[in-house]
């Protein structure tokens, strides 16, 4: 008999890359955009089997040997106190667009840990399941901040801000949101791995250190605006506080022509704000629509490039457009 979990895609809302440096970020689950892990028995003698079709599907073609998720099948078992020689064949599916910002990668992973150990018959808490997946998250990315494998174990909005140091334990707290507000999330179709992006931001950092501290320090004044107007609920001032955290992104490098592209259309129709989400240099942005304006922004993104585009009105379910 087969087993089967899931776990959603993310998008950040606000600060991104200044919460690798000890700033708080904002993040959000896409319930409706998950990604599937599926465990089946084999006969015994036959060991692991890994299958990721989705990854080659979107142009990345067969999974290196060792497969990148055999280490956090690994983990996973030793954590549920089994032996790590097993007789299962694993597949993972993602609805999520690889490297793109989603958080493909912590969904996948969290899926694959929550499926492992439903089919060996043990329970599992949602900060287990971050944990195991922020160690296959190092594997990477390199120097991840742990919000993606949080926000999407936990599947709620959260405030989030990592440890001082890669061991000490990120804190994170639930959102207080007064009214529900409207995102259209749209994808450039650009495959952008968040490791590059990241280790580009800190090759520039570690050359002007006190330079790029400001830029984040002002991105994590920010993230603290946007936590407090979501609490009051003031959709063009929270519009307006997430196209200036797009501009601080702009000053860090990390936008591109079609990031740029997407966002000044969705502005020119009636969007609240606009900025990219994740690590940039592709990927997705996001808008903040109203009823009024959703259907007209959507139309423009489409015709701008993107590629696909996902509508969610956070604090209920999201739908694909």
């Amino acid at each position: 008999m087969a087993t089967k979990a899931t776990a959603p895609g993310k998008v950040i809302l606000c600060g991104e890359h200044a919460v690798v440096y000890g700033q708080p970020a904002i993040a959000l689950p896409l319930q409706d955009v998950r990604a599937t892990a599926t465990i089946e028995d084999r006969p015994a003698g036959t060991g692991l089997a890994i299958q990721t079709p989705d990854i080659g599907e979107q142009g990345h073609g067969p999974a290196p040997t060792p497969h990148p998720f055999a280490a956090l099948i690994g983990l996973t078992l030793a954590h549920l106190g089994r032996s790590t020689s097993v007789d299962i064949a694993v597949t993972l599916r993602s609805a999520i667009p690889i490297a793109s910002g989603m958080g493909s990668g912590a969904a996948l992973g969290a899926a694959l840990v929550k499926a492992l150990a439903h089919h060996f018959g043990a329970g599992i808490a949602p900060a287990e399941v971050s944990r195991l997946v922020y160690e296959s998250e190092r594997v990477f990315h390199g120097t991840p901040s742990g919000i993606d494998n949080t926000v999407v174990s936990y599947e709620q909005a959260i405030w989030f801000m990592r440890g001082r140091t890669d061991e000490a334990a990120p804190t994170f707290e639930p959102l207080v949101i007064k009214e529900p507000f409207t995102l259209l999330i749209a994808d450039t179709g650009v495959r952008a791995p968040t490791h590059l992006s990241v280790g580009r931001v800190r090759e520039q950092w570690l050359q002007a250190p006190e330079h790029f501290n400001r830029y984040f320090a002002d991105i994590g004044a920010l993230a603290a605006e946007v936590r407090a107007l979501l609490a009051t609920g003031n959709a063009q001032r929270l519009g307006a506080a997430l196209d200036r955290n797009q501009v601080l992104l702009r000053q860090l490098g990390v936008s591109s022509p079609e990031l740029e592209r997407l966002i000044a259309a969705a502005r020119a129709t009636g969007a609240f704000g606009a900025k990219l989400s994740g690590a940039g240099a592709g990927g997705i942005m996001l808008a903040l629509v109203d009823t009024a304006s959703c259907a007209a922004v959507a139309r423009a993104l489409q015709e701008a490039g993107a590629q696909r585009i996902v509508q969610t009105t956070v604090g209920q379910h999201n739908v694909l457009f």
